[in-house]
């Protein structure tokens, strides 16, 4: 969940164009709740509302879980209850982000998506309609109490020992990695012209520079680099649109979507591919019992490497980003990416010419993209997919991802997502900590009883393969059965 200082200062799908209502701005442009906003909320929510108590209403499990519908949506977070419905169109992160968690406890992935609570907090204020009554557990009924409290000790250990800081080092010798390799990719075709084999090797220096680019925006659209996130959003829009050509309001809502419900069907964007692959074991299932067939998903494992692999970057992602710009008219985002084509077309023109330029960006893109699906899929496509359960924080991160075995190689050529569960558990912290809470991580994840799966990235990379050969065979059982 993404509540944040401002749209116009954050990447979203959701466009707030206009304030909530009785919503006023600090000098400082950071929002304030008055009197209006909160005197609104309380009269949209006051045909729920009980017998007051201190100001207040009390409310039950069963009451909340009562409202999970587009049209009335509530939340709890840290035992207060919100009405987040007429607030969900304007959420900085996107609508869809709010609803996954309506009628739950959102108080871990709250804290979790949010970088600077004081701001979060303005907004929070007039959505507050109540709060748990006494006699409540802090969480739904299902989750364990002692597991959630164990979590947030942790998440406050980690505090408490700069965990969340970032090591402004680190990242500036990682841009400065990629603008050198952009560099230096002009350069030598500046010396040694624009030969077939010249072509060949500068395409693999941009792939390189491409690759840890699609790292380094992940690491910002998470506001793990700066502690104000502003700058982070403005430092977003440079990285991924001007050094990648993609929305960063495509990229947010479809990934914050993807971290707060991860293998949830069909809650997480990144696991609902149909009808090009059916994953888990749920939809693979309710395609073949609909006698749904648009491909031979008996097949699915092997057009995985000539479709999958090659195509995520040059095709399905480039497309889906301008389709949402255009849709949305985020004129902002359109900007950012032109200056993207035409820093490439500048740099590149006096080589290649207009038509040569433009197919260096997809012949990159191209080779980038299996780089980018196996880094990406090889951390979730093998675990455990589901329908939604409502389980814990913990619970939900750990069970759909898994982490690939740490060396200097790995570190770098995964972008640090070989630390998947610490990073779905912290997406906020720099990656450069993940190795060192790692090892607490696990030891929590032991004592509940939670598999701490740990990997060679080279058994990761069969296991998507091995995933979607599963996946296909309960179609195929499904799909035949008389």
């Amino acid at each position: 969940m993404k509540f944040e200082e401002s749209v116009e200062s954050n990447g979203s799908l959701i466009r707030r164009s206009q304030p909530f209502p009785g919503e006023s701005h600090q000098a400082n442009g950071k929002p304030k709740a008055n009197g209006k906003a909160e005197a609104y909320v309380k009269q949209e929510a006051s045909k729920y509302c009980k017998e007051p108590r201190n100001g207040l209403s009390m409310y039950t499990w069963q009451e909340i879980k009562k409202h999970n519908q587009n049209s009335d949506q509530w939340l709890v977070i840290n035992r207060k209850v919100y009405n987040i419905t007429d607030w969900a169109n304007r959420h900085p992160g996107g609508r869809r982000v709010l609803n996954h968690y309506a009628g739950e406890d959102a108080t871990d992935v709250f804290r979790a998506m949010h970088l600077d609570l004081d701001v979060v907090q303005l907004y929070l204020k007039p959505l507050l309609i109540g709060e748990l009554a006494p006699e409540e557990p802090s969480q739904e009924r299902n989750k364990n109490s002692q597991l959630v409290e164990d979590f947030r000790q942790l998440r406050r250990t980690l505090e408490a020992m700069n965990m969340f800081d970032a090591n402004f080092t680190f990242f500036f010798l990682h841009l400065t990695q990629i603008l050198i390799l952009e560099f230096l990719a002009w350069l030598i075709l500046y010396h040694f012209g624009n030969g077939w084999t010249v072509t060949i090797f500068v395409s693999f220096i941009l792939t390189v520079s491409q690759a840890q680019s699609a790292f380094l925006q992940h690491d910002i659209g998470h506001l793990s680099l700066f502690k104000k996130s502003k700058w982070n959003h403005l430092m977003h829009k440079f990285v991924m649109c001007h050094l990648k050509g993609l929305s960063v309001n495509w990229w947010n809502n479809r990934h914050f979507q993807h971290h707060v419900k991860p293998n949830i069907y069909p809650k997480d964007p990144d696991i609902d591919m149909g009808p090009l692959f059916l994953l888990g074991d749920y939809q693979p299932v309710k395609y073949g019992k609909k006698k749904i067939k648009y491909i031979d998903y008996e097949k699915q494992h092997l057009y995985f490497y000539m479709v999958g692999l090659p195509l995520l970057m040059p095709v399905y992602f480039n497309l889906q980003s301008m389709q949402v710009m255009y849709l949305h008219k985020y004129w902002v985002d359109i900007a950012w990416v032109s200056s993207f084509y035409i820093r490439h077309f500048i740099t590149f023109y006096p080589f290649y010419g207009i038509f040569g330029s433009f197919l260096l960006i997809y012949l990159v893109k191209f080779l980038e993209s299996p780089w980018i699906a196996y880094v990406t899929q090889m951390s979730h496509i093998p675990m455990k997919m589901s329908k939604e359960e409502n389980r814990d924080w913990l619970s939900t991160q750990v069970l759909a991802t898994c982490n690939i075995e740490q060396s200097f190689f790995n570190d770098w050529f995964t972008g640090h997502l070989n630390f998947q569960i610490e990073h779905h558990l912290f997406p906020t912290m720099p990656r450069h900590n993940y190795y060192k809470v790692a090892p607490l991580v696990k030891s929590l994840c032991a004592k509940h009883g939670l598999q701490y799966v740990n990997k060679p990235m080279l058994q990761a990379f069969g296991d998507i393969v091995r995933a979607l050969k599963k996946s296909a065979a309960l179609w195929m059982d499904a799909y035949y059965e008389t």
